[in-house]
Parts: structure tokens; sequence; C-alpha cells
């Protein structure tokens, strides 16, 4: 209990000496169907869980284990993915009724391809859970048909499909980690389909080699004839704490034959050491999600071998995020040849006390060593040191996406330098592409790849085709590497950092960076647009010329204009700017989109310039001219400051609808802009009146046509929400109810003013009563002449009040009449 109390109290310590991690934003994020960032997709009604993914050498064909089937894709094509031909493979009906009857769900028990590997150029090796029954068989790749029948699967794939595994083929011997037990509580690294002398190979069972392991990823080293395993499991050592889940890699050597008399086919090269994502301080990421491995650079030792993984917490304090680590070869044979830490056979507890090495464990060529040896090598097989990583710090760490999959690829730059490239997979279905910089981890973009998130997904990278296919539960999606049109102008290929990616001055386009091509705009490191774009565009050749008109706004005073402003990218910070004038918070409000809302006065009237501000870059995204639609008083053109020196253009000729940028930093001489001229099209404005002196005005139009780019792509900005309509709602309302209450008490006025002044028909009253002769005679006259006359006395213009037609004074009675 005090060793749990200790540990709880540590964490906490540590979360809080742990720093401010930095949110990493996409700069450009492309939904689901964005034309700007085009994918190709394939799916069919009668296949699902495209899971398991193999990519011929020449990039040309993918073939894909999905459920109870086994299919062979053609991705040479650039628009389609083409089904070639598919192979058949699902469990009879007496084997799904016996896995129902294991008290399996019907749903689990199809035959779901877990192992696809090549074994030689004609041959593939293929195995899957059969319902719960694992089997393995040959395919051919040409016609893909089985060349003989399936056999047992036992140990070489899982019996459950949602057991992770992993497998890999080195010299037509197949090395996997799995389970090798219906239940799933016997996991194993083995090696099968070995020949002549050569045995197949296992863990030992007997002294808990693996502790529930989750199997990740294998790897092969040629020149250290080794095969790494990757995978997580609980961590035995640390025994003051239940379930402290840790990450792992594990060695064989591939020359192992396993013991004479000792570890008789067993591993007797066998050992396993701790990767430790953590920084200085802080908690570790101690469950590892994915792991891909990137060679070293030609020429350079396989020692420098890299392998990026993704951890994830088991910890409160960083639950919801993930990080990136990444270790190198050398340090993971550094640990492999250290001392071991000790377990007692009475106690199954490690300790680490110093004792005499009999025989170094993981090395190669033990199968001949004595068996005192072979008795220490596998009692001893757990590194007592950790493998940090490179730097001893987190390559990135995200707040926002638990990550799952990764593939990582070594881009040369226009520059000649190399650039590490991650793509990470979201579990929310979003594809990251980040480049790796000095300053830290930069998001290039992110595409969307599915709506719907996935129970199972996979990545494969086909470098010489530069394209990365992700395999769902629903199909196989294919996505390009690189996305160079997209970004229009020198500036947005600059800013977008993407090594992949460079300004050709000639073509005057972005394109793709290659050996040939060296003179490419281009700076990663910085982002630099002046030293990349000025440079190469030769600033001379851009003289000063006016203004651009921008976009007419017609208005009436007092009414509420509201100017679009779009975003650059989602790192961009947006501006207002008027000539020879201030905006007053008083008068203008800035909203969160980034848009401009103010009432039209004639103070207010003029032009309008939206700049986007992205590492110390400027550029114009819109120009307005807000004027008054019909004003007795001419309005005087506005004049605008032009910078002389040459700026930058930020459009190309094809590319209507986005203006001429502006260098913000050179303001010395300024010309006066002549009075844009109206034209069909060019705003629509839609007015709408409401009560008195009240109005409202939105503007759209052409200003949503500065958003767009030349593939129909709108430009990115964060949208704020806008309460203008409802407020226009509640006013009219409230104006309406007003409106019918008034009505109401007029009514009832009238109603009591006639009932109280009507004559009785047929009765006639007390005060004609009283009257003479004389004075009905008289007010007879008054009433004949009233009407003939035409008049009507108000209210206002006497002290009596008009009831139905008669004149009463405030006593009731006529005036200028006795009492």
């Amino acid at each position: 209990m005090e060793n749990h109390r200790l540990l709880s109290l540590t964490m906490a310590l540590l979360g809080f000496l742990s720093p401010c991690v930095t949110t990493l934003t996409p700069r450009v994020s492309f939904p689901v169907g964005s034309p700007g960032r085009h994918l190709t997709r394939f799916s069919s009604p009668d296949v699902s869980n495209t899971t398991t993914l193999l990519l011929s050498e020449d990039g040309d064909m993918l073939y894909v284990g999905a459920r109870d089937a086994v299919l062979a894709l053609d991705v040479s094509l650039k628009e389609a993915i083409v089904l070639r031909s598919k192979l058949d493979w699902s469990p009879s009906d007496k084997d799904l009724e016996e896995c129902s009857m294991k008290g399996k769900k019907m749903a689990d028990c199809p035959n779901f391809i877990r192992v696809l590997q090549f074994l030689n150029t004609t041959h593939i090796y293929a195995c899957g859970t059969f319902a719960f029954s694992p089997c393995c068989t040959y395919i051919n790749t040409e016609s893909l048909m089985m060349s003989v029948k399936p056999d047992e699967g036992r140990g070489r794939c899982p019996y459950d499909p949602y057991q992770r595994n992993t497998a890999i083929i080195v010299d037509g011997e197949l090395y996997t980690g799995t389970v090798a037990d219906y239940r799933g509580n016997r996991p194993v690294i083995s090696r099968h389909l070995s020949e002549g002398r050569r045995v197949d190979l296992k863990l030992d069972d007997t002294l808990g080699w693996l502790e529930d392991p989750t199997f990740i990823s294998s790897s092969f080293i040629p020149d250290e004839e080794k095969i790494y395993f990757f995978f997580s499991e609980v961590g035995r050592e640390y025994d003051f704490i239940d379930k402290f889940i840790v990450s792992r890699v594990s060695q064989i050597c591939m020359s192992d034959v396993g013991g004479q008399r000792t570890l008789q086919r067993r591993w007797t090269t066998f050992a396993k050491a701790q990767l430790l994502c953590q920084a200085d301080n802080e908690l570790p990421y101690n469950v590892i999600q994915d792991i891909d491995s990137l060679p070293p650079v030609d020429g350079a030792p396989a020692d420098d071998t890299l392998f990026y993984g993704i951890f994830t917490s088991q910890w409160s304090v960083n639950s919801g995020q993930s990080a990136v680590c990444s270790f190198r070869l050398s340090d993971i044979k550094s640990v492999f040849s250290g001392n071991y830490k000790v377990l007692n056979r009475d106690t199954l507890q490690w300790s680490t006390r110093v004792q005499e090495k009999v025989a170094n464990p993981g090395e190669c060529g033990l199968h001949n060593a004595s068996d005192n040896a072979l008795r220490f090598v596998k009692e001893n097989f757990l590194a007592d040191d950790s493998v940090r990583p490179v730097g001893r710090s987190l390559t990135m760490v995200s707040t926002e996406h638990n990550y799952s999959h990764l593939t990582v690829q070594r881009v040369q730059a226009a520059n000649n330098r190399d650039y590490t490239v991650l793509f990470l997979l979201t579990e929310s279905g979003y594809l990251n592409k980040v480049v790796l910089l000095q300053s830290g981890a930069h998001i290039i973009e992110e595409i969307q790849v599915f709506e719907k998130p996935q129970p199972v997904k996979s990545l494969k990278l086909s470098i010489p085709k530069g394209m990365i296919y992700v395999g769902t539960s629903e199909g196989v999606v294919r996505v390009p590497t690189a996305n160079c049109s997209f970004y229009w102008t020198c500036a947005q290929c600059v800013l977008s950092r993407d090594p992949f990616c460079g300004w050709d001055p000639a073509s005057r386009a972005c394109v793709e960076t290659s050996s040939t091509q060296t003179s490419l705009g281009q700076d990663i490191d910085r982002g630099n647009v002046e030293e990349a774009c000025f440079t190469l565009t030769h600033r001379a050749r851009f003289g000063p010329n006016n203004l651009p008109a921008g976009e007419l706004v017609s208005v009436s005073l007092n009414e509420v204009v509201r100017l679009q402003c779009p975003a650059a990218s989602r790192l961009s910070r947006q501006l207002w700017e008027r000539p020879n004038s201030r905006l007053s918070s008083d008068l203008y409000l800035h909203l969160e989109d980034g848009s401009l809302s103010f009432v039209a006065t004639p103070a207010t009237l003029g032009h309008y310039l939206c700049l986007s501000t992205e590492n110390g870059y400027q550029q114009t995204m819109a120009i307005y001219h807000v004027k008054q639609k019909s004003s007795p008083v001419p309005q005087t053109p506005t004049s605008y400051s032009r910078p002389q020196s040459p700026p930058i253009p930020t459009t190309r000729a094809d590319r209507p609808g986005v203006h001429t940028s502006v260098d913000p930093k050179r303001t010395e001489t300024r010309q006066t802009e002549t009075e844009p001229t109206p034209t069909s099209g060019d705003t629509r404005v839609t007015t709408r009146q409401l009560g008195r002196n009240f109005t409202t005005l939105w503007t759209v139009g052409s200003g949503q046509k500065e958003a767009e780019l030349r593939d129909g792509e709108p430009l990115l900005s964060s949208r704020g929400p806008s309460y203008l309509k409802e407020l226009v709602i509640v006013s009219v309302l409230l104006v309406l109810c007003l409106s019918l209450l008034i009505t109401m008490f007029l009514y009832v006025a009238r109603q009591r003013c006639r009932s109280r002044t009507a004559p009785q028909s047929g009765t006639p009253s007390r005060d004609s009563d009283r009257r003479t002769p004389v004075e009905q005679e008289a007010l007879r006259g008054n009433q004949f002449m009233s009407k003939r006359n035409g008049q009507a006395l108000h209210s206002g213009q006497a002290s009596g009040l008009v009831c139905n037609g008669a004149l009463t004074g405030s006593n009731g009675h006529l005036p200028n009449t006795p009492i």
C-alpha cells in the first residue's frame, strides 16, 4: 500500500513538473472529398475488412487480405484502383457452426486474413483466423490461386481477429509474434517453414519470457542478421504496481538453431529491453501503438538505423496525448550488450544485483554453448538498462490527436539536405503529414481519409511511386505523398515548408523536387519568402502600378456592413487596413473569423484591405471599395498608399479572384486610385428593411470568389459564430408583437368609447329628455353642418374625444351648451 501511495505521489509531482506542450496546428486541412487533395478509393459491396496490405516491389500491385478473401489490386493507374483478381477463402458451414458452439459471435467467425507475406518471387504465404481455427496456405501471385491445401496455422496467426500480431518472412522462413492457444494465454515468438538442418523454434514457456504482450511490429536488419520485435507487455520488474505497462524491443538471431540439451527447439538468443519514450522530468509514454524503421542514408553504417514509434500513456495526466519517439539501432545494441537483471526462480522477482557473466545473453552462436551458459541466458533475458530516445527528448507530442499508425520517409530537398517526413494516422480518420525540423515538428497538412472511425487500419508506403495506402474496414484509400499543385503562388509554396515541393520560376508553378532541378525556391527550415521568392522572381521586373480596384460594395448609410477576409492558412493571422485612416475600435468590430463589421457612415466609406500575415510575410487577400448607393453628394475617390518598390505577385494569370500581394514593409510614395467601375456580377448585395431606419447588409458574391483557388478549393479560415441573423429575427418578432398589442389596445378603447356614446335605437336618453325642442333642433343642425363641411375633429385639436362621430366635452356634454 505504501508503494502504491509513493508511486501516486511521484506521478503527481512529475505531472506538475511536465512543461506545457506546444499545440501543433496543421497548416492546411482537407476534409473528405476536398478538390484540393485528390484521393483514390477502392471499395466493393462484397468485400470488407481490407486491413492487411502487401505491396509488390515495383509498386504496381497491391495485395489485400480481407474477410474471407485475398485481393489483387492494380494500382499502376493514376486515376483508379482496379480489382484484377480475387481469391475466395471462407470457412464452411460446419466450421462456422463449431465456432458458434465455442461461444464466439458469428461476426467473428469468418476467415480474417492476418498474415500476408512474399515467400519468393512467385508465391505469397497467407494465414487467416478461419473461424478460430487458424489456417495458412501458399498463393500464386499470377493466378491468385492456392498452390497447396491449407494447413494448420497455430502459432503463425492469431485465433481472434481483434488480437494484434506481427509476421515477417526472411530467406523463406516465417518469424511471427502471436498467441498459440484458443484463449490467447500463450504468447509466442516463433520461427516456421525451416528446412534441412534448421528447425522451427519458439520461446520457452516455463519462465514467462512474455507477460501478456500486444505485438506491434517486426523488423529485419540484414547487416546484423537479427530480427527485432516490438511489443508492449506487463512489466513484472515493477512489482510495486499491478498491470504496469511497458514497451519492449526484443531480438533473436537468424542463425539460432536451439540448444543441444538445454533449450532444445527453443531460442538461445532471445533478449528483451524496455523502450523508454520519456523526456527529462516528465511522465513516460509507456504504451507503444506502432513503429516503423528508417534505413540509414547511403554509405552510413547500419547502426544509424532509426525506429520511429507512436506512444501513448496509461496515466490520466497524459490522457488523450500521443508522443513520437525515435530510437537508434546503436543504442539498442548497446543496451543488449550491457548487464541483465536476475530472475529469482522461487519468487519470480527481478533484481539488479551484480553477478558474474557466464555468457552474453542475446549473443549469436550460443547453440553450441555449454548447458551452464544456456541456463544462464535462459534466466537472464531482461536487459538492466532501458533504451532511451535519440537526444533524450520526444520527437513530437500531440494533445489534439490520438495517433494509431505511422510510416516514415527521408526526403531530399532542393538544397540537397535530407529531411524526415512522418505520415501519422489518427483514430478519427485524419492523416497528418509532418516534417521534422531543428525548431520542432511542423504539420504541413492534414487529410481526412475517412469520415467514420475504423476499427482496424494499416499503412503501406510506396516510396518509388510516391503513394501511401491506407487499409480500412470499408476499403483501401490511396494518398499521394506530395500535393505541390495546391500551392498557387511562390509564397504559399515556400510557406508550406514541404520538402517534396519547390517553386519553379520558369513555369511559375510549385512542382515536386527532383535531382535535376536545383534552382527551385524552397526554405524548409525557416520558410523565408523574401529570400526564396524575391531572388528568383527578379524584383526589377515588377514596376510600381496602381492598386487593383477590388470588389465594389454598394451600401446605404446606417447599414451594418460585414467584409469577409479569407485566411491563407490555419497558421496565418488576418489584419485589416485603410488608406490614411486608423481602424478605431469604437467604429469597427473584428470578428473571430477574421471578417470586419461596421456601420456605414460617411466616415467609414472607402477602401479596405485584408492582409494575411504568416511567418513574417504579409499578402493581400481581399480589397473592398465601400461606396454609398445613391448619394446626392458625390463621393471623393479614396487614395491608397502604394509602395514604389516592386511587390511579390501572389497570383498567376490563370487564377482569377486572387489579388496581387502588397509588401507591407515599404511605404514611401502614395498614389491616388481611380474610382472603380461597377459591373454586373461583381457583387451581390442583399438588403432587408426592418422597422424604421434599421437596415442590415450582408456582402456576398465576388467577395467569396476571393477565397477560391484555381482548382475550386476555398482558402481556409476559422469560422467564428455570427448572431446577425438571429438579431434580425428577434427584432422582427419584437416589432410584430408591439404592433399587435397597440392594435388590440386601440380596438378595445374604441369599443368602450362606442358603448358609452352611441345612441340607443328607439329609446331616448335622459339628456334628450332634458333638452328643449330648440336645443335638439340646434344639435341636429350642428351635426348636419359638420357632415356637410367634412370636418374631422381630433383629440389633439380640441379638449374632447371623437367617438363614433359624436363630439363630447370633458364633462360629457356638448360644448357651448349650458348645463
